[in-house]
C-alpha cells in the first residue's frame, strides 16, 4: 500500500479514460462522502470510470494490488458498503447515461444512473421502469436486490423488467448476461445483489405510466392506529391493480395541506397512488375515509416525476440512518398489536415504518425465474427505518428499530427479508432470505467470483 501511495497510482490513472482521485486530490472528500452520514470511510483511491473498459481496468488493478473493492452508484447503501477504508472505491456516478427507444419500449441505463435520471429520460415518452420511490437512489443497487416501488403492483419488480446487463466480473471479463447469453449469471444478478460483478449497463423493458398520476394521503392519529391498520388490510388487497397503497407510520409533515395543529404529530397514513382514472382513485379515497374518518387528508394529481421525488427531502443526504426489514404474510391482529405498541416509542420525528403490499404484478413472475430473496406469494414487505438528524440520537433509534423487528418476528415469514432492507445481515438471515436458492447462488459465486472479490454487499460466500 505504501508503495502504491508513493507512486500516486500512476498505473491506474494511465489505464482509465475517467478520473482517479487519491486522498490529497481536489474532489476526493466530496467523492468519498456517503448518503448515510453514520459511515465515514477513506478509500486509498477512488476510480471514476466513464466506460466498461475503465471498470475492467479498475477491477484488475485492485485484484493485482490486493485492494478491497467497494462499488458506489447512488451511495444509498444503508450499511455504508458503497465505500471502503484503505481500498479502491469504484465510483460509477459518471456512467449515468440513459438511452430510450420508445418504439421498442426499451431503456439502456448506465450503472451509475440515479432513478431521477431514469425517470426524466423515460417520462419524456410517457414510459417508466418499475423502480424505487426516492429519485436520488442508484438504479444499480436497487435493481440488483430486486427493486420495489409504486409500480410494483402493476408491473412487478425492477428485475422482472430487466432484459439484459453488461457486467465486469472478478477476473476482469466484460460479459453480457441475458436469457440467451450467460443465463446462469443473469439469473443470479436478478436478486443476488452486488455479489457477481460491477454492472455497467442495464437494459429494461418500459411500460406506460404518467405523465400525470393521482396521489392521496389519508392520515390517522396514534389512537386510531389499530383501526387504521385493520381497515387497510381489508381495503388494500381488494383495490384495482391501477392503485397502489403504502402504509406509513410517521410524523405528519409541516406541509401547507396539513392543519397547523397536526404538524409533526405522529400517526398512521395511507398513501394512495392511482395510475388509472381519477374517478377510480377518488372512489378508493372515499372508501377509506368512510371506513375510518381521518384527522386530515390530501389529494391531487401530480406528474409521475414529482411522485418519484416526493420522499426525496425526507430521505436527504447527511442524516444518520439504520434499517431492518421483514416480510409479513398478513397484517394479523398480533402484528398490529406489536406495531401500535412500538411506533409511539420512536424518538426521532423523521423515523418511519413503511408497509408495501406485494400482490398483482409481483405475483406474476415465477419464484424460481430469478434469484430474488422473497417468495412470490402475497405478503407485506416491512421497512423499519431510523432517520436521525444528529448522531446523538442514533443509538436509541437503532434500538427502537431492532425492538420493533424483534417484536414482529413471531408474526413474520421467518427471519429473512428483502436484501435491500438489511443494514447488518448475518449469514443466517441471508440464507433464510434466499431459501432454497442460496446454495445455487453460492455455486455461481464460486464460478464467477471464487475469491469473493465483491464482498462489500449482502455477501454470499463462494461454495
Amino acid at each position: 500500500m505504501t508503495q502504491l501511495a508513493e507512486a500516486g497510482f500512476d498505473e491506474l490513472r494511465a489505464a482509465l479514460e475517467g478520473t482517479v482521485l487519491a486522498p490529497d486530490d481536489a474532489g476526493y472528500d466530496d467523492a468519498r462522502r456517503l448518503w448515510n452520514a453514520h459511515h465515514d470511510r477513506r478509500p486509498a483511491v477512488i476510480a471514476q470510470p466513464r466506460t466498461a473498459e475503465d471498470v475492467q481496468a479498475a477491477v484488475r488493478f485492485a485484484v493485482a494490488n490486493d485492494l478491497e473493492i467497494a462499488v458506489r452508484g447512488g451511495s444509498h447503501s444503508m450499511s455504508g458498503a458503497s465505500s471502503v477504508d484503505d481500498g479502491l472505491m469504484i465510483d460509477l456516478t459518471r456512467m449515468n447515461q440513459v438511452t430510450v427507444d420508445p418504439e421498442a419500449r426499451r431503456a439502456r441505463v448506465g450503472g451509475g444512473a440515479l432513478l431521477g435520471d431514469l425517470d426524466a429520460a423515460t417520462q419524456a415518452h410517457g414510459l417508466a421502469v418499475p423502480a424505487g420511490m426516492i429519485s436520488h437512489t442508484g438504479v444499480g443497487g436497487l435493481t440488483l436486490g430486486g427493486g420495489m416501488g409504486w409500480l410494483t403492483r402493476k408491473y412487478g419488480l425492477s428485475i422482472d423488467n430487466l432484459e439484459s446487463v453488461r457486467v465486469v466480473t472478478a477476473d476482469g471479463s466484460i460479459l453480457r448476461a441475458a436469457e440467451d447469453e450467460n443465463p446462469d449469471l443473469f439469473w443470479a444478478i436478478r436478486g443476488g445483489g452486488g455479489n457477481f460483478g460491477v454492472v455497467t449497463e442495464f437494459e429494461f423493458r418500459l411500460h406506460e405510466a404518467g405523465p400525470m398520476v393521482q396521489v392521496g394521503m389519508i392520515f390517522f392519529g396514534l389512537d386510531q392506529g389499530a383501526e387504521a391498520l385493520r381497515m387497510a388490510r381489508d381495503v388494500i388487497p381488494s383495490l384495482p391493480r391501477d392503485l397502489n397503497v403504502v402504509i406509513a407510520c410517521l410524523n405528519a409533515p409541516p406541509a401547507p395541506f396539513v392543519p397547523a395543529e397536526h404538524h409533526f404529530k405522529p400517526g398512521y397514513a395511507l398513501v394512495v397512488v392511482g395510475f388509472g382514472s381519477p374517478q377510480e382513485h377518488a372512489d378508493a379515497l372515499e372508501r377509506i375515509r368512510t371506513a375510518l374518518p381521518p384527522l386530515f387528508e390530501f389529494a391531487s394529481p401530480m406528474p409521475y416525476v414529482a411522485l418519484q421525488q416526493m420522499l426525496d427531502e425526507a430521505n436527504d443526504w447527511g442524516r444518520y440512518n439504520y434499517e431492518k426489514g421483514i416480510y409479513l404474510d398478513a397484517l394479523t391482529d398480533g402484528a398490529i398489536d406489536v406495531i401500535t405498541e412500538q411506533v409511539p416509542r420512536k424518538t426521532s420525528p423523521m423515523s418511519v415504518v413503511l408497509f408495501y403490499h406485494l400482490d398483482g404484478g409481483y405475483l406474476e413472475a415465477d419464484d424460481d425465474a430469478t434469484a430474488f430473496g422473497g417468495g412470490r406469494t402475497e405478503r407485506y414487505a416491512v421497512f423499519s427505518i431510523a432517520i436521525c438528524p444528529e448522531p446523538s440520537m442514533f443509538d436509541a433509534e437503532r434500538a427502537w428499530v431492532r425492538g420493533l423487528w424483534d417484536g414482529l418476528q413471531p408474526h413474520a415469514s421467518g427471519i429473512g427479508g428483502y436484501v435491500n432492507g438489511m443494514t447488518d445481515p448475518d449469514e443466517d438471515r441471508l440464507r433464510a432470505s434466499y431459501g432454497h436458492k442460496y446454495d445455487r447462488l453460492a455455486q455461481l459465486k464460486a464460478k464467477y467470483d471464487p475469491d469473493n472479490v465483491f464482498h462489500r454487499n449482502q455477501n454470499i460466500k463462494p461454495a
